[in-house]
């Protein structure tokens, strides 16, 4: 009879083998996208990832006959713990074959140093920020996924049914938004509105500005105060922002980040980014080399994509009920049209969010995909 041996990930050659793992299990899934590997390996590494300020970390890989056929990751934010008055352990990069035995058993290795630490309560996936990849694929199978969140097989949402005391915790979704042909009327009588009363302006960001003068910082810093009260969310300190902005920011179009602004005080922002999904396939396991940097280039300076990805978009609760977002959207659709973007991907938002969900009444939008979170009290 065949047993599941859990080994810990201790040294740099098996993080490798863990994060391998998963582009060796998707390999040739015309919907999964491979992530980059270097920035799994920055992440993952506690010498490379600012959020080990606040988190600790185990991985475990599970065998079978010898074989690997399974990874996770168990996660202690003790910041994110101490906001929300719990005592949580989280799972993530979550991935194995379809053998229920596998799958048990890595979560069982979670829960036994989560309870060895002292936890309560087992949740997940979850990453160590909110800006990490969060949920489980439960809808979508058959759409393309993105850089940015989960994908999965099917078998996985099977399993955790199968599982005792596991719950729904959280379910994010994802809408599908066609770029429209004209800015909706909608969008441009509130934008108008919008500057005319409140005085409220677009302004478009240069490099120096972002890295030099701080105004990256700041976004991220609006970003903590609109996230707060989100699901699991963990404030973003010095060090975590200061790593967002050179992932995102030193790369981004500018075009197609916007922020709004009350004077000099900004109050809101949106980053996109061109779809990177494709480019991403045609990689070699996430690799830049040899020739994953020409599909990347191509994307970033000539936006060889139909799609856009809404990375990341916040308002300042008192400016949401003034019409902000819409200066937001009446801005980017634009360039949206200008670069002959068809679709628009949202980022995963919470179910219970209705008023992030209804800026979408004006615009075709279908929800396309959802995510969820589950919970078990240990």
């Amino acid at each position: 009879m065949s047993t599941i041996e859990i080994k810990q990930v201790t040294n740099r050659k098996e993080l490798k083998q863990f994060i391998q793992f998963y582009y060796d299990l998707y390999r040739g899934n015309d919907c999964a996208v491979p992530y980059l590997f270097n920035d799994e390996m920055s992440t993952l590494r506690s010498d490379k990832n600012p959020s080990f300020e606040c988190c600790e970390a185990k991985y475990f890989m599970a065998y079978k006959n010898g074989k690997l056929v399974g990874r996770v990751a168990a996660i202690i934010n003790n910041r994110a713990n101490e906001r929300w008055q719990r005592k949580q352990i989280r799972f993530g990069w979550f991935d194995f074959v379809d053998d229920q035995e596998v799958s048990k058993a890595l979560l069982k290795a979670v829960e036994t140093w989560g309870r060895e630490k002292g936890m309560t309560e087992l949740a997940g996936p979850l990453g160590f920020i909110d800006t990490d990849r969060e949920g489980m694929l439960i809808e979508g199978f058959d759409q393309l996924s993105t850089m940015y969140i989960n994908y999965n097989y099917p078998y996985y949402a099977q399993h955790m049914e199968k599982m005792e005391g596991f719950e729904k915790a959280n379910d994010w979704i994802e809408m599908k938004v066609k770029v429209p042909e004209e800015v909706p009327d909608k969008f441009a009588k509130i934008t108008e509105m919008v500057r005319k009363r409140y005085g409220l302006r677009v302004h478009k960001f240069t490099r120096k500005e972002l890295i030099d003068e701080g105004y990256g910082r700041k976004v991220f810093d609006l970003l903590n105060a609109t996230y707060k009260d989100l699901y699991g969310f963990s404030e973003l300190s010095d060090r975590q922002i200061d790593k967002l902005v050179n992932s995102y920011i030193k790369i981004a179009d500018l075009n197609l980040v916007t922020a709004i602004m009350d004077g000099d005080k900004m109050v809101g922002f949106g980053i996109t980014f061109p779809s990177f999904s494709r480019a991403m396939q045609k990689t070699r396991d996430g690799r830049f080399l040899p020739l994953g940097w020409w599909q990347m280039l191509k994307i970033l300076k000539w936006h060889k994509t139909p799609i856009v990805d809404l990375l990341l978009i916040g308002v300042l609760p008192e400016y949401r009920a003034k019409g902000a977002n819409a200066l937001i959207f009446d801005d980017l659709i634009r360039w949206f049209q200008r670069y002959n973007f068809q679709w628009a991907e949202t980022g995963p938002q919470m179910e219970s969010n209705e008023g992030v969900l209804s800026q979408w009444q004006y615009l075709e939008a279908t929800q396309h995909r959802r995510h969820r979170c589950y919970r078990k009290n240990l």
